[in-house]
């Protein structure tokens, strides 16, 4: 794609995610100790709120700001959660797992093969996101199949 026919910045995907956390320095160290983020922009206030940042995982830039009420713009802590969950492709999911509860966040799914062709396990972050992270393993052979049990586990 020529940079007369992307839409966006060069950079970027065609969809980024802008994610709202109760605190977004410390997403902003979360996210760099789980995930290897590197952060790529920061505008915050005298007080040091974020207004807006941008960080790279992977190949992806996501964007982020802190949570500004007044204006009706909160986390998904603030509601209990959030509907909205990221998907990851690593080298190796278990370790990148590993890496991100060491860092802090919480196991919500165990990493294991899939009947899809993927290594995928999910975990929550201290902000109320859920991440998915995958390996993608060798194409499945026309001839193997699943069993539907492995859908919901």
């Amino acid at each position: 794609m020529t940079r007369d026919s992307q839409p966006g910045p060069i950079a970027y995907h065609s969809v980024t995610p802008y994610l709202t956390v109760s605190d977004a320095t410390e997403a902003l160290a979360f996210y760099k100790a789980a995930f290897g983020a590197v952060e790529l922009f920061r505008l915050a206030e005298p007080t040091e709120k974020v207004m807006h940042a941008e960080m790279r995982v992977g190949n992806s830039v996501l964007m982020l700001a802190d949570e500004y009420p007044d204006l009706g713009v909160r986390g998904p802590l603030a509601y209990g959660g959030s509907p909205v969950s990221l998907l990851l492709y690593v080298v190796d999911a278990d370790a990148q797992v590993e890496q991100a509860i060491a860092a802090g966040a919480k196991l919500v799914r165990p990493v294991k093969d899939q009947f899809y062709g993927e290594r995928s396990g999910a975990v929550a972050d201290p902000f109320g996101y859920t991440w998915t992270i995958a390996t993608q393993k060798p194409e499945l052979r026309p001839d193997e199949s699943f069993d539907a049990a492995d859908i919901s586990t």
